[in-house]
């Protein structure tokens, strides 16, 4: 609702804000190309703003394509295109790393379409009616909070732990970064810091069978 309520108040036209969020449906790329877009920035800085902030998906899908490998290429276009933070939280906690269970591209592709409809619903009460939702409710806040309940039940080890806490340091003193650059360095060392921890514990596992 933030999302298209953003889009209308930058004086979007309203159906040109809806075909964005049908087309690009991330909300941190929609709310960072409103913004730069309202300032007058050239188009090609507003792509490379989007591009730039969406780069965690790619290690999302690194992440994911064990539990797609089998699915039709058609398959794993839809499952591209409804990748989300949320999405990618939800299976991978229900699907831990080496998981064999089936129908898991039917899961995944159940679970993400009812987030895009729920998610269109909602831009479109934005668009259409969220400028009448008082300033000083300071909803935007909710949008962290939804990170944090994503995040802190996947925080089931110290490794876990020592990786969030470094990466969301890393965010905090980088915020201020052009582009949002800011996120890609701290996914970079959280990725960094995770992959040296886990072989470390993985060595220590094979010393100590």
């Amino acid at each position: 609702m933030i999302t298209g309520a953003a889009s209308t108040a930058a004086g979007m036209d309203p159906w040109l804000a809806l075909g964005m969020s049908l087309i690009v449906y991330a909300g941190a790329s929609q709310l960072a190309a409103i913004a730069l877009m309202t300032q007058h920035t050239p188009v090609a800085i507003v792509v490379l703003t989007v591009l730039v902030v969406n780069l965690r998906m790619t290690m999302y899908s690194a992440a994911l394509a064990a539990h797609f490998r089998e699915a039709p290429g058609g398959r794993k276009w839809l499952i591209s295109y409804l990748l989300t933070d949320h999405g990618f939280a939800l299976i991978t906690a229900k699907f831990p790393p080496g998981s064999k269970a089936g129908h898991r591209d039917f899961y995944y592709l159940g679970a993400a379409s009812v987030m895009w409809l729920s998610w269109q619903i909602m831009v479109s009460v934005g668009i259409f009616a969220g400028t009448l939702v008082p300033v000083n409710l300071s909803l935007d806040f909710a949008i962290p909070l939804v990170f944090l309940a994503l995040v802190m039940p996947a925080l089931q080890s110290r490794a876990h732990w020592a990786t969030a806490i470094i990466a969301a340091t890393t965010a905090a003193f980088t915020t201020n970064m052009p582009l949002k650059l800011g996120l890609i360095s701290a996914a970079l060392v959280g990725v960094t810091v995770g992959a040296w921890l886990d072989s470390r514990d993985d060595r220590s596992l094979r010393s100590n069978p």
